[in-house]
């Protein structure tokens, strides 16, 4: 399809606590991606960096920051936002480039550095970012996942040992995965045995703080087909829409006619994989794989239901019934998921990607998902929307 580029190659940096410079879990990552991908760092025409915020001005100049890094050689830079999302953010953007036939091989990359402990909202007055306003009620991280966990509670009677089934089954993915940094496994009564964080998720529930970073090397098709890399996995959607809510009021008034937002509302998480399936040309019942957004052990079953890989209400039940583990009907985070890698926020939709490549490239040993043709990824971003890749091969 003419929307699709190639994924040439990958490379991450070993998630953990290093204690090092962002700079540095990113250069190793791009390094790894430009030999997987036999592609020279002077032939990259376009860097496509996602932004990080603890990490001073380097952090929100990443694209720059990386192209210095690596060896200024002329390419044309861009750095991307959108908090969790902002590594999909940064692949749109080369997707864009590559499609306007503006550059053939870019680089798309993140990397991180966190601080101990949960993270804090960006300094500053946003009163307008809901995700500000909930950090100043004292809606921490936690908390609003535990909201989320309660409401699976309430509406479809999900228990904390459906969700501690998720930490043993991604925990068990993990253990053959030697970029994550958590590589234990665990059982149901290691979870219920681990503190209480915010009732009703455990801290075994709640993913880390985590250093590391990921790169891909992204081309057209036909530059593909040129470095003998016709059979390369593609990126075949990348989704980040917004939420509908019809009482949105855009206040301009110098427009003649009514400006509210029309339309039944529809939350974002929603609308991300409908966008893209559209794109892609498929439904969720052509998925294979699907790297997912488990900051909680709650969440991750959200996100099964809103991908439409099971009926709403029905996610508890299919991992009960194993159906979300390696050889099952449909592998959810084989990788380990943000479970066994902690939150380098930049980097993680990138990693997701890496991983799907793999995956579709047969390379992922004991974790791999036999015969993966069709994968796709989910991001909770930044003020009302998130990120969906889609990767065919």
């Amino acid at each position: 399809m003419s929307g699709e580029i190639a994924i040439l190659g990958v490379g991450m940096h070993p998630w953990g606590k290093w204690g090092r410079s962002f700079v540095d879990y990113g250069v190793a990552a791009a390094q790894e991606a430009l030999a997987d991908a036999g592609v020279a760092w002077r032939d990259i025409r376009f860097v496509s960096g996602a932004a990080t915020m603890r990490c001073g001005y380097p952090g929100y100049v990443a694209g720059a920051t990386f192209a210095q890094a690596l060896g200024w050689q002329g390419a044309e830079v861009n750095t991307s936002y959108a908090a969790c999302a902002s590594g999909s953010q940064a692949l749109a953007a080369a997707r864009a480039k590559i499609l306007a036939g503006e550059t053939e091989a870019a680089l798309v990359i993140g990397a991180d550095t966190t601080p101990k402990g949960f993270l804090a909202p960006a300094k500053g007055e946003r009163p307008d970012d809901p995700d500000w306003v909930r950090f100043r009620l004292g809606i921490t991280n936690p908390t609003y996942f535990a909201l989320y966990a309660r409401r699976r509670m309430a509406l479809y009677g999900d228990t904390p040992e459906d969700f501690a089934r998720v930490k043993v089954k991604n925990a068990a993915h993990g253990l053959a995965n030697p970029k994550a940094r958590y590589r234990k496994a665990f059982t149901m009564e290691d979870v219920a045995a681990s503190a209480m964080v915010a009732d009703p998720l455990r801290l075994m529930d709640i993913c880390a703080t985590s250093d590391g970073g990921a790169a891909l090397i992204v081309s057209s098709l036909d530059y593909a087909r040129r470095v003998g890399k016709a059979d390369a996995p593609r990126v075949a959607a990348v989704s980040t829409v917004t939420p509908t809510f019809p009482s949105a009021i855009v206040e301009m008034p110098d427009l003649a006619t009514d400006s509210a937002v029309a339309g039944e509302p529809v939350s974002f998480r929603s609308r991300l994989p409908a966008k893209a399936y559209e794109q892609a040309g498929i439904g969720p019942e052509d998925i294979d794989v699907a790297e997912v957004y488990d900051l909680s052990t709650a969440l991750e079953l959200d996100w099964i239901e809103d991908l439409g890989l099971c009926a709403r209400g029905d996610a508890a039940k299919l991992t009960r019934e194993g159906a979300t583990r390696i050889g099952g009907r449909i592998p959810v985070n084989p990788s380990g998921g943000l479970a066994c890698f902690g939150e380098a926020v930049p980097a993680q939709a990138i990693a997701q990607v890496c991983e799907l490549a793999r995956q579709l490239r047969g390379e992922c040993g004991e974790r791999q998902v036999e015969g993966a043709c069709v994968g796709i990824t989910a991001n909770q971003g930044l003020f009302g929307h998130g990120s969906s890749v889609i990767v065919k091969r």
